[in-house]
């Protein structure tokens, strides 16, 4: 039973560095084409300098803001309470888990250059990409 808070930090953690894969239109040819093509211009666009997402700083950021934003908010609330040292610490502690927690279950959208160069190198492939999932 002790082990299943972390594991479950582990797993949610991994998922949020998940990439997403690009969807094609009709792919059609040799069983795994697609996949090779992928794979190809994934790397492609690594050996450029495109990063696939950019999750981690964006999760840093987004928990920051979220922790400065409950402490405000706290600090309203505690102030018409009479104590707004309190509220602005329970805000800000708030604020950062809520903001930290939504970002570990959304999925991180590819990173706009990284995305471009895929898209333009199995467009290139002869592939046509309709979105990402």
């Amino acid at each position: 039973m002790k082990w299943n808070a972390p594991l479950l930090a582990i797993t949610l953690t991994l998922s949020a560095c998940a990439t997403q894969r690009p969807v094609v239109y009709q792919a059609t040819g040799a069983p795994g084409a697609l996949d090779a093509a992928i794979a190809e211009c994934s790397r492609l666009a690594a050996s450029a300098g495109a990063q696939p997402t950019s999750a981690a700083g964006t999760t840093v950021r987004d928990t920051a803001a979220g922790g400065a934003l409950g402490a405000a908010t706290g600090a309203v609330g505690g102030a018409i309470a009479g104590n707004a040292g309190s509220g602005a610490a329970i805000g800000a502690a708030t604020g950062a888990t809520a903001t930290l927690l939504r970002n570990l279950f959304n999925e991180p959208a590819p990173n706009p250059a990284y995305r471009a160069y895929v898209e333009r190198c199995l467009r290139d492939r002869g592939y046509d990409v309709v979105g990402w999932q």
